[in-house]
Formats: C-alpha cells, structure tokens, sequence
C-alpha cells in the first residue's frame, strides 16, 4: 500500500474511533450530571455514623419486638406509605407478572448491558440478550419469560426496545473515566441484624473524593413521574451515606419516554428527611404485619395495579376522577 494510501486509511480508522458528536439531549446529560471539584460539597466526616446511631435507635422498639429480621427496601417503604391494604394485599397473595411490570425489568437489564458493551448494539439486541440472561438466573422474572405465550413475549420485547432505544438516544456514551456502576445493591445492618435496608441502582456515576461528595445516583423510570421517586432515591441516598460515610452529590430520577430528568441536590437535610421516613415506615409496616391496628386505605394513581380494585370503590372513584382529569 502507497503511503498516502495507508495515511488515509488511517485516518477513516482514527475517525471510526473518535467519539461521536452529542445531540442536544445527550449534552443536556452531561451539563446536568457533571460538576467541577470546585462545585461539589463537603460533608462532615461523622455525617454516615449519626445517621446509623440515630436509625438504631429510634427502631430499637421495634426490633425488640422482632422475631425474625425485616427487610426494607424502596419498594415496601412506598406501599407503606401510600395504600396499607394494598401493601398487607400483595404480602399475602402470589405476584404474578405481566407485560406492564416486565417491561421496565428487561429494559435496565438492557441498559445495563447497553453501559458494558463493547460496539454498538441494537436496542431490540440488548433486550434480546437481557430477556435471555434474566430466563437463566434464578430472577422473579425466570419463570414468566420461560412460560408466556409468543404474543405476550413479543409486546414485551416491543415495549422493553422501545425504552431502550430512548435511552441510547438521548444518553452520551458512558465514558469509563465516569466510573458508571450498574445495578449497585446497598445493605444496611441495623439493631443486630433484625432490621435490615436494602437498596438497588440502576446507575451510578463517579465517587466521592475523602468527605467531598461526588457520585450521582441515577434511577430510569419507565413510565409517568410521581412523588415516590423522589423518596426512592434520598432511601439510597441514606443507605449510600450510612455504607460510605459520604453521601452522593446528587439525585437524578431519568423518565426514558419523556427524555427529562428530576434531579435533586443532596444537603443533611435530606438525609434527616429520609431517615424519618424510612423510620415511620417501618413502624407501620411493624403495626400492620403483627396486627396491632387496621390498615388505612389510600387511593392513588397506583390503583390501576392493585388486586382489591375489582372491590375497592375508593380506588375506582380515584381512577375514574384521574382518567376525566
């Protein structure tokens, strides 16, 4: 090969491999999640070991009464606080999946194969690739995606494509020097193990630098927005400072179908805020599973999925106003 000829070979290589150009959705990420040193706060280093005294000791009365441990996690803390009935509901009656449930399932597994691939896959071949690990894991999902008939396999795959090509759209290539982290769990020990926090990102970015704070916890929503979400991500903002003594930077709920964030700054504030509601929540779950008092019921938005709608006139008014509105 000529010189010249191998130079601009070289070249159309080199271009192959630069990073590509960002749309304006992609750079509109990268403004909102990054911050210079300069603009990250500090917090004081005894922040994470005051959390934990103060948890253990306002739930001491409850784990005194425990017979075996309590686990908490984002999803029970917001049944809690929303519909009791529901939430004693669902304990005592088999989940079964669907298509509305799954799909937001397959779709992180997605993105979170999307953030470690090397190339560039399609979407419809990350949900491929997702729907056939979460098939061979031992996952609440297994059994469904082994047994649903092909029409049903099919939406599924359609609905979970659709998100996944909306995150690959509107999200910059996730640089390594980002230190992205997927699917991060969290456990949070309490009252000699019989209350237990659990917790479960979907993506993190960066770290925190001594007591500077720096990681940005991010969770993908696959549908409408709604004030839970905010209380799903300071719970894992408390579990990320009692772990690390550290609290993240910042909080970013990510609405795939809309393509907007609901970001949120971390301040003590927070933190105090939701350390007493993870607090009251597990006093009432402690109320509602030993008995000790009848569950209120609340309608919400959230009806739409409960198994008492068929016989809860609460909950049908609730929607019917929502679907006028």
């Amino acid at each position: 090969m000529a010189p010249e000829h191998g130079n601009a070979a070289m070249r159309e290589v080199n271009h192959d491999l630069a990073p590509p150009s960002l749309n304006p959705a992609q750079q509109k990420v990268v403004d909102l999640l990054g911050a210079k040193k300069t603009e990250r706060p500090s917090f004081a280093d005894d922040l994470g070991d005051r959390l934990r005294e103060r948890l253990e000791d306002e739930l001491a009365d409850v784990a005194a009464t425990l017979e075996e441990p309590l686990n908490v996690s984002k999803h029970v803390l917001s049944q809690v606080h929303g519909c009791e009935d529901r939430f004693l509901a669902e304990r005592s009656e088999p989940f079964t999946p669907n298509v509305a449930v799954a799909r937001g399932t397959v779709a992180h597994k997605a993105i979170e194969l999307s953030v470690h691939w090397r190339g560039e896959p399609a979407p419809l071949e990350l949900v491929d690739k997702a729907m056939g690990r979460l098939s061979m894991t031992d996952h609440w999902l297994t059994d469904y995606l082994l047994t649903c008939e092909d029409a049903e396999r099919a939406e599924l795959r359609s609905e979970a494509g659709q998100r996944v090509a909306a995150f690959m759209e509107t999200w910059p290539p996730l640089n390594p020097r980002w230190r992205p982290v997927t699917e991060s769990g969290s456990r949070v020990e309490l009252c000699d193990q019989k209350i237990i926090l659990r917790g479960k990102t979907d993506l993190t970015l960066g770290s925190a630098d001594g007591t500077v704070a720096g990681k940005v916890i991010v969770d993908f929503k696959t549908g409408g927005s709604a004030i839970s979400h905010l209380d799903d991500l300071r719970f894992y903002a408390l579990l990320e400072t009692v772990k690390l003594g550290v609290p993240p930077r910042l909080l970013a709920s990510y609405y795939l179908e809309q393509g907007v964030f609901q970001p949120e700054r971390v301040t003590e504030g927070l933190l105090d805020a939701a350390a007493a509601r993870t607090v009251d929540g597990v006093h009432r779950m402690a109320e509602l599973l030993s008995r000790s008092r009848a569950p209120e019921r609340r309608a919400g938005p959230s009806c739409r999925w409960c198994p008492l709608l068929a016989d809860c006139e609460q909950g049908n008014e609730e929607l019917a106003r929502l679907d006028d509105w």
